[in-house]
This record gives C-alpha cells, sequence and structure tokens, in this order.
C-alpha cells in the first residue's frame, strides 16, 4: 500500500463532491501531518510551529462547520501504533461530521473558510482525508 499525504485535493477529489447521488452525512477523517515550523504562502514571518498555525485554524473551522450544519466530533494526538507499520505517523487525528458532500463543498467555497484556511496550509506537511459513512446511510 502506498500512501501519499497532500495539502491539497486533486481535480478528482474535488469533483468527487460535487457527486449528488450521493446523500446523508459524512464524517470525514483527517489524519494529520504538521511541519516543524509554519510557512504562509505570502510569505509572512512566523515563529508558530506547524501544529500551532493549524490549531488557530482548528479554532476558526468550529464556526464555519456550523455554519453549513456540521461539527468536530473526535480530535486528539497520535500517540503509537499499536497494529501494522508505518513509515511515519500522523501528528494528530480529526473527525469533522457534515450533513452531506454538499455542506462540505458549501463550507470550503465559503470566502470566510478561506481566509481561515491558511492558517491550515501554513502549518500542514500533509494529510488524508477519509470520507466514511455510517452503515445503512
Amino acid at each position: 500500500m502506498h500512501v501519499e499525504n497532500a495539502v491539497v485535493p486533486t481535480k478528482e477529489q474535488i469533483e468527487s463532491l460535487t457527486d449528488e447521488s450521493a446523500t446523508g452525512p459524512i464524517y470525514m477523517v483527517n489524519l494529520l501531518k504538521f511541519k516543524d515550523k509554519a510557512a504562509y504562502a505570502d510569505g509572512r514571518e512566523t515563529d508558530l510551529t506547524g501544529r500551532e498555525a493549524y490549531q488557530i485554524y482548528g479554532r476558526e473551522v468550529a464556526a464555519h462547520l456550523a455554519k453549513v450544519g456540521g461539527k468536530l466530533v473526535f480530535g486528539g494526538s497520535v500517540r503509537q501504533l499499536l497494529l501494522g507499520t508505518v513509515e511515519e505517523l500522523w501528528d494528530q487525528v480529526a473527525i469533522a461530521m457534515y450533513p452531506s458532500r454538499q455542506a462540505m463543498l458549501q463550507m470550503v467555497m465559503d470566502a470566510n473558510y478561506m481566509a481561515s484556511a491558511v492558517h491550515r496550509e501554513a502549518g500542514l506537511a500533509g494529510q488524508l482525508n477519509i470520507e466514511t459513512v455510517v452503515p445503512g446511510t
């Protein structure tokens, strides 16, 4: 199994969010890997670590989730791997619930969310987003 962290979704991944045949709530599992030092795309100077920059995003994204009817379900730091092997562990896991794919798309396209997302991009070395659903929904 090949695993590749990313910060920006591919065109195909973005297009999958617009699939209107998918209905019902989704639970997005986020496996997060932080940069040692935050690096903002606009070149601003900062003493923040990647984790600290992402924490700014995390505080702000709660309001963005609520605007579309979503919420943070779980967030925690990765301590250790108990089964299997990977070259490098992720730093944190977060699970967010969205009432639908369309709600998630609405959130990420919102200008206010995009302003918050600069902290996400500054802090993340990469991540995996895994869409999950409750069986039978």
